[in-house]
């Protein structure tokens, strides 16, 4: 047996992720039992569970893998301050503390968090390299080329590759600090959201808008070339020498400074993430377009933060070369402690690999499970009153029942989601078809900003007559948008204002037009179809789902419709829960009228005990 342990750290959504015998055996983020939301800090409980989960100690390890190269990437900050200074010296002097007394003493820092017990050597793929091993390895594709878009790992920000049977080649790369990652964050910095994690909000935003500023964009910020490279103005940043994204420069050329965070979302945002989108989405396809013609292959694997945007991969699936295109769940950082062990058993052991049919994600259910009676003495310990159902059957129609009648369900089951994704997992669950349940899951639940539309979760067998989607196109990871089907977007209601104000966040509103935009009618799904008619598509399927697909059918059966909202199961500044017991006090503590745990049911109006203190429960979580 061999196994390896592959990790991410000190940037961005740490994590841990075990491959034992080229098989992954268990993957899981930091922050999902820290409870910090994108918790950077070294992955020891999510190794910890890892090993447990495996029957491992640390000194079972055969080798241990970083998904980068600190001192390579040490190398390019320190050029980086030495060519701007003395500008910069302020973000030099936050950075150096923890490279100097962690970063580039890893191995010591990993012999540590390992108790000790691991004796043998450390592994250190390039940052990009981890990508590309997680988005090709784990494929269905005996051959792909292999595209990776993301912020900056040591000196690459993007990688174009060819992977073939156990092996992958990179042949081209950018380099920093000419970055289609970082220069989207930088708009996302510029329109008020947080860099690293508001990424998703300015792409949920961007259809309120109209992209009057790409040429502005193209004339002046970037040159975008026909193969995808580009080259960015420097003038207009400053992530190279300081803690803003953005100089001074970019106030003069968008109409004013950045829009400070949590004020009143202008018309300028919205037409700022249309542009910026826009430009990406091209980039995207140049990039995809350019691979194709030098690798000929017809299948695309992508990763990197870039590979989030569920946008530009719905048009590189519709208008690009490839004829099947597949996405790491975990396509970001996360996804580098994957990828780093893949990476050893495969590119450097040489051992052989036979692609699956659909993929060896196992539906990205890959982290910690809990059975019926483990779950049941949590409730218990609650005191909360709850019905066990006997089979899945009896429990997914009476589910269905409820979703039917309006109820907003929270939906525990199974292995946990390795990646950004809640697929049905640790999912709360809405009626699609009605017209005030985006409102009320946004405001009421959710707590955060009312424009950042759901995803439907839809059978895969019924996809194609919902979306336009090819009848064997799938989505299983909610990486893909699609057009909601002509057909569908008539006979539905206008949304339905909450019948509540903001939650106790206070997260920024759509000016007045915008949001009577959002209430305009938008067809048969009106919650999950967004004002551009879009959605983000999870194609579900009874081999990688199982009681999901259950549930789905159940409520097909009932309503004639397989479609259902799908969001994660947490609220605003929250990871997504891990264990009963936060899925519990989650409940508890918001507007859900159902908690599904496993077997188990349980109904807000038959719990005796007082509901969580919502104001308490929300401070815990510093807001994203």
């Amino acid at each position: 047996m061999t196994a390896i342990l592959g990790i991410s750290a000190f940037y961005h959504d740490s994590a841990a992720a075990l491959v034992v015998d080229g098989r992954i055996a268990a993957a899981a983020q930091e922050e999902r039992f820290s409870r910090i939301k994108h918790d950077a800090a070294f992955p020891h409980q999510a190794t910890q569970w890892c090993l447990q989960h495996a029957g491992l100690t640390a000194g079972d390890l055969d080798y241990v893998a970083f998904y980068d190269k600190p001192l390579l990437k040490f190398d390019r900050l320190l050029e980086t301050y030495l060519a701007f200074a003395p500008a910069g010296l302020a973000s030099f002097s936050q950075a150096m503390p923890l490279w100097l007394h962690k970063k580039l003493h890893l191995p010591r820092e990993m012999r540590a968090a390992l108790g000790g017990d691991y004796r043998r050597r450390f592994v250190f793929p390039e940052h990009h390299e981890s990508h590309a091993a997680s988005a090709f390895f784990p494929s269905p594709f005996q051959d792909a080329a292999i595209l990776t878009l993301d912020g900056v790992g040591e000196w690459a920000t993007a990688i174009c590759g060819h992977g073939q049977g156990n092996r992958l080649e990179i042949s081209h790369e950018l380099r920093f600090p000419h970055s289609l990652g970082l220069l989207y964050s930088a708009f996302t910095y510029f329109c008020g959201f947080r860099v690293n994690s508001g990424e998703y909000k300015l792409m949920g935003l961007a259809p309120y808008g109209d992209p009057k500023y790409v040429q502005t964009i193209l004339d002046h910020v970037v040159d975008l070339k026909e193969d995808g490279s580009l080259r960015l103005d420097l003038s207009y940043f400053q992530y190279c020498q300081g803690l803003r994204m953005t100089s001074k420069r970019m106030d003069g050329l968008f109409d004013g400074p950045p829009r400070a965070p949590e004020s009143p979302i202008t018309q300028r945002e919205m037409d700022l993430a249309a542009s910026i989108q826009r430009v990406t989405e091209e980039a995207m396809l140049r990039s995809a377009r350019h691979l194709h013609r030098i690798t000929g292959s017809k299948n695309l694997c992508l990763a990197g933060g870039v590979a989030l945007n569920c946008v530009g991969n719905g048009r590189i699936l519709r208008e690009g070369p490839f004829e099947k295109v597949w996405i790491q769940p975990a396509a970001g950082d996360a996804g580098g402690a994957l990828g780093a062990a893949l990476f050893v058993w495969h590119q450097l052991l040489d051992q052989p690999r036979t692609a699956e049919p659909l993929d060896s994600m196992a539906g990205a259910r890959l982290g910690p499970s809990y059975g019926d009676d483990e779950i049941a003495q949590v409730l218990d310990s609650e005191g909360a009153r709850y019905t066990t159902y006997e089979d899945d059957e009896a429990l997914c129609q009476r589910v269905a029942e409820l979703l039917e009648q309006g109820r907003v369900v929270g939906w525990f089951q199974g292995a946990m989601e390795f990646g950004p994704r809640a697929l049905g997992c640790r999912s709360i669950l809405g009626d699609a078809r009605s017209s005030k349940m985006q409102a009320v899951m946004n405001l009421k639940i959710k707590f955060r900003e009312s424009f950042r539309p759901f995803a439907p979760v839809v059978l895969e067998e019924h996809a194609h007559r919902w979306f336009d989607l090819q009848p064997e196109e799938n989505s299983p990871y909610m990486l893909l948008v699609a057009p909601v089907r002509e057909e569908r977007r008539q006979g539905g209601e206008t949304l339905e204002k909450a019948k509540q104000g903001e939650g106790p966040s206070g997260p920024a509103e759509l000016p007045p037009a915008a949001r009577e935009r959002l209430r305009q009618v938008r067809g048969q799904i009106p919650a999950v179809t967004h004002v551009d008619f879009s959605a983000r598509v999870q194609t579900v399927d009874a081999h990688r789902h199982g009681r999901f697909h259950t549930l789905l059918n159940a409520f097909h059966q009932r309503t004639d419709c397989p479609v259902l909202i799908n969001t994660s199961f947490n609220v605003r500044g929250e990871p997504i829960v891990e264990s009963p017991e936060q899925a519990y006090r989650c409940f508890r503590a918001t507007g859900m009228d159902v908690l599904v745990l496993e077997h188990h049911v349980l109904l807000e109006e038959d719990q005796a005990d007082a509901k969580v203190d919502r104001e308490a429960y929300l401070a815990q979580f510093h807001l994203d």
